[in-house]
């Protein structure tokens, strides 16, 4: 069965053509996917295609970089996590992807990634976040991870959420014709 959706290829055109469909879909998924065995069948039966279709025209959206991400988000707070920390890293550039691969295959990180330096006020190149029941959970973690990636010589902080903020995922529409 040829499914006709691959319209152009992303490396060939500065802006992907998205076709109604594709709207539909976009906005089908931006409140996030149904919690059912088979939500893209879900979906797909919401708009009439086929559920092969709806998994095809996802990864073309990908693809064309109109979805950058396609990913869980976790409200942790509702799960009992109310300690969460971002920790910040001076790392010797030629070493992040090494400790990031090492902090990111733990289960009590959500988040791990590298950003530019900002000197001379900013020496931080790694951010990993911590979730926690409280903030001696998340310590305990911290120090775990230290010790196993043999962190102890490096510089880092620890800084702990004050508020919470929102969680969604990424708005593709609003009705109106934005993609």
């Amino acid at each position: 069965m040829e499914l006709n959706v691959i319209k152009h290829s992303a490396a060939t055109l500065q802006r992907p053509q998205v076709d109604e469909a594709d709207r539909r879909l976009l906005a089908a998924i931006q409140q996030g996917l149904p919690l059912v065995p088979r939500p893209y069948a879900e979906i797909a039966a919401a708009l009439g295609i086929s559920e092969m279709e709806v998994v095809a025209r996802l990864a073309w959206l990908k693809e064309a970089g109109v979805i950058r991400r396609f990913g869980v988000v976790v409200r942790h707070h509702e799960l009992g996590y109310s300690a969460n920390a971002m920790v910040v890293w001076d790392v010797p550039d030629g070493q992040v992807a090494e400790l990031g691969r090492c902090l990111s295959g733990f289960d009590f990180i959500t988040l791990c990634y590298r950003r530019p330096r900002r000197l001379p006020a900013w020496r931080y190149n790694l951010y990993c976040m911590i979730h926690g029941k409280n903030r001696e959970a998340v310590l305990a973690h911290l120090e775990w991870m230290v010790n196993h990636c043999g962190l102890q010589s490096l510089t880092h902080e620890v800084l702990f959420s004050r508020r919470r903020f929102k969680q969604r995922g990424a708005i593709y529409t609003s009705g109106k014709r934005e993609c």
